[in-house]
C-alpha cells in the first residue's frame, strides 16, 4: 500500500486546524443537532427547508472534520526554530525582489494545507513555492507561471516569529 502523502504544517497551522477540529466537534455538532430537533418538531419534514438547511450544514460539518483528521493524520510539524537559514525551506519567511515589477514582497512558505496568498502563506507546492525551496540568499529564481517565466532574487531568510 502507497504511503500517505505529508502534510507539511507550521506549529501555527497545526494548531488552528486543531482549534476548528474541536470547535466542530464541540460546538457546531450540538447547534446542527438543535437545529434538526426543532424542525423535527415542526412536523412533516418533506417541504421543511430548515430540516433539509441543517441536514446539508451537518454533512458539511461532518465532510470537514473528516478532511481535518486526515490532514492531522498525515501531518508532519516543522519545527520553525530549527530551520536552516542558509536555504529555503518550509517554515521559512523569505524576502524576495520581484525583479519585472520592481518591488520586494515577503512571503512565509507553508505546506499546502495553510497556504493563504491574502496572508503572503504560499504553498511549497506552488510554481513560487517550489522555485524558492532550497535557494539561498542572493539567488535569483526563475518561476514558469501560465503567464510566462518570473524572476525574484531571494533578499532574507529569516524564522517565521
Amino acid at each position: 500500500m502507497e504511503e500517505a502523502k505529508k502534510n507539511l504544517l507550521t506549529y501555527a497551522g497545526l494548531r488552528k486546524l486543531e482549534d476548528e477540529l474541536h470547535d466542530l466537534k464541540v460546538v457546531k455538532r450540538k447547534e446542527v443537532a438543535g437545529k434538526i430537533k426543532e424542525a423535527r418538531e415542526q412536523g412533516d419534514l418533506s417541504e421543511n427547508a430548515e430540516y433539509d438547511a441543517a441536514k446539508d450544514e451537518q454533512r458539511d460539518i461532518e465532510a470537514r472534520i473528516e478532511e481535518i483528521e486526515k490532514i492531522l493524520k498525515n501531518a508532519e510539524v516543522v519545527v520553525e526554530d530549527e530551520v536552516d537559514l542558509d536555504r529555503i525551506s518550509v517554515g521559512c519567511k523569505v524576502k524576495v525582489h520581484d525583479c519585472e515589477f520592481d518591488e520586494d514582497m515577503e512571503l512565509k512558505i507553508v505546506g499546502s494545507t495553510e497556504a493563504n496568498s491574502l496572508e503572503g502563506k504560499i504553498s511549497n507546492e506552488s510554481p513560487v513555492g517550489k522555485a524558492l525551496i532550497g535557494a539561498h540568499t542572493n539567488d535569483v529564481v526563475d518561476v514558469e507561471l501560465p503567464t510566462g517565466i518570473v524572476q525574484y532574487k531571494v533578499l532574507e531568510i529569516q524564522r517565521n516569529v
